[in-house]
Formats: structure tokens, sequence, C-alpha cells
């Protein structure tokens, strides 16, 4: 078998030694999308690993009868025919752990900003702020406190739980609905003192959308929220995607946003990527990244590194 490895979308540099020091070559170059499955032949590749960008498509799988795996550093795969690549015992991997943190943390990234203006604020005191200072002052200074707020998390798997760590730190009540978890343990460690461990059971999805102050997604597809859960929701709601573009319907959002009934919405994901709505880019109460959710410093870190573990593991005989 060939030691031969593509990270046609990159790899953190940990992981790439240890594949190195493995006795792979690991080729970082990118290979554009057209041309990656006659690179992956030409080269006699093994393994193929992507993120989001690189499709692995049933044209591609067909084409690379001697391709034995492929790797998403990440979670989601929506960008591989993940199935089809298994009828041809093709192996597929992926990191479901390593950027649970760095998705939780970036939500609320969104909320603080949201609750605060911050989005808003940012881009208008560059302009404004030295001819209508106290203006602008008033106009901001009518934010909310996420303390004793109720968070509805929809999708209760680890980047759910990452999110519940951090809302209960933040003294937020949590709910949270997840068809295959019932209840989960979730423990804060906190330095200087013992770690806190809450017993979280889950709930209806009605339940949830209809006592939530914030509610944020953490499903891998699907058409979660539309008019109809979006009339059931409180008023002033604030709404989180971090996890796919369309699980929120983004015309029903902008809807909810212009008659008042979300107050705000934070979006890390799109319908169109890349190439977005411009009417969800240029709306004033969304607070926007451009699905940057797993993209930190440590979370490249621990990707490359649980790619490098099981690539290893994968390509040993």
């Amino acid at each position: 078998m060939s030691k031969k490895i593509l990270a046609n979308d990159g790899i953190d540099s940990a992981g790439k030694a240890m594949l190195e020091k493995a006795g792979f070559t690991v080729i970082t170059e990118k290979v554009a999308q057209e041309n990656l499955a006659k690179e992956i032949n030409e080269k006699n590749y093994s393994a193929l690993t992507v993120r989001s960008a690189t499709k692995v498509r049933k044209d591609v799988i067909d084409a690379c009868p001697n391709l034995k795996v492929i790797a998403r550093g990440g979670v989601g795969m929506d960008n591989i025919d993940v199935e089809y690549a298994k009828s041809k015992n093709i192996m597929v991997i992926n990191t479901p752990a390593a950027s649970s943190n760095s998705v939780a943390e970036l939500v609320f990234a969104h909320l603080f900003n949201a609750v605060r203006f911050l989005y808003e604020s940012n881009r208008q005191i560059p302009v404004n702020g030295n001819t209508k200072f106290d203006e602008l002052k008033k106009k901001y200074a009518k934010g909310i406190e996420l303390n004793g707020k109720t968070i509805g998390i929809i999708g209760f798997g680890r980047i759910g739980q990452y999110v519940a760590k951090i809302a209960l730190g933040c003294g937020m009540k949590v709910l949270a609905f997840d068809p295959f978890v019932k209840e989960a343990d979730v423990t804060l460690t906190i330095h200087g003192a013992n770690d806190v461990s809450v017993k979280i059971k889950t709930t209806s999805l009605e339940e949830l959308i209809s006592n939530s102050d914030m509610i944020t997604l953490h499903v891998p597809s699907g058409k979660v929220i539309t008019a109809k859960e979006i009339e059931q929701m409180k008023n002033g709601v604030i709404l989180v995607n971090a996890a796919r573009g369309g699980v929120i319907d983004e015309n029903d959002l902008i809807a909810g946003l212009n008659s008042g009934k979300i107050a705000h919405a934070c979006l890390d994901v799109f319908e169109n990527e890349p190439t977005p709505n411009e009417a969800i880019l240029k709306h004033p109460k969304i607070s926007l990244t451009p699905h940057i959710g797993a993209a930190t410093n440590e979370a490249q870190e621990r990707i490359g590194i649980e790619l490098a573990e099981k690539l290893i593991e994968a390509l040993k005989s």
C-alpha cells in the first residue's frame, strides 16, 4: 500500500509531523477540484484529507479505485458521499471531538456581541463616533445580560454540551433537545476549585422553542427552524446558527427579524456558501462570521493530531 497522503485542505503541523514520523509522505499543496481524481491516481495517494472546501463525491470516488481512506478534519461530512465511499470499501473518518470547545466559544462570542449591539456599534462608531457620540451612546445603552436568561440548545451532542458548560458558567438556565440523548452530565472545570457536574435532562423541541430567550442549533442537517417554529418563540428571541447553513430557513429568519419577533440573529454558516444571500449579509440585526466555528489555533492542532492518529491506525496494514 502506498504511504502517501494528500491533505488537500491542509493539516496542522503537529498532525503532519506525527504522520511523517510514522513513515507517511504528506502533501499539502492544494489541488483544484476538477483535477483531484487525476492527481490522486497519478501520485498514487492512499488517503485524502479534506476540510469543508474539497468535495469528495461519487465521481471522485469512482475514479480513484486505489483510495483507501477519506478523512474529514472536523465534524460535518456533507461534502463527502460517505455511504457511497463505504460501499466501495473506502474508510471514512472525521474528528468529532476536536473542535467542540471552539464552536461553543464562538456561539458565546456572537451572543455577547448581540446583546450589547457590538456588531452594529463597531460599524457605526468609526463612521459617526466623532459627530454623533451621545446619540450612539443612547442607542446602544439598552443591552441585556445573559445571566439569568434561558438558552435552548437544539442538538445535545459534544458541541451542545460544551455550549451548556459555558452557559452554566454565565449563570444561564439550560434547556436542551436531542432525539438521541435523554440526559447528559455536564462537568465544569473550575480552576482553584473542585469540578462541578450538572445533570441536564433533555426536553421536547416544542418546550424548548417556546421557553428559550436564546436558541442555538448544533445539528448536522435538516430545516429545523421555519416560520412555524419562529411563531412559537418568545418575542425578542435571539437565534444562533454555527452548525450548518439551511437549518434555519433564511427567508423566514429575515421575516422574523423585520417583524421584531426575533431581536437578533447570529450566523456563522449560510445556505449558499461561499456566496451568501446579500439580504442576510447586510441585515442590521445579524451578527456575522464566515464559517469559522472550528477555526482556532487550538482546535486545528487537536484536529491535526486526531486525524493523524486515526490515519495511522487505518493505514497500518
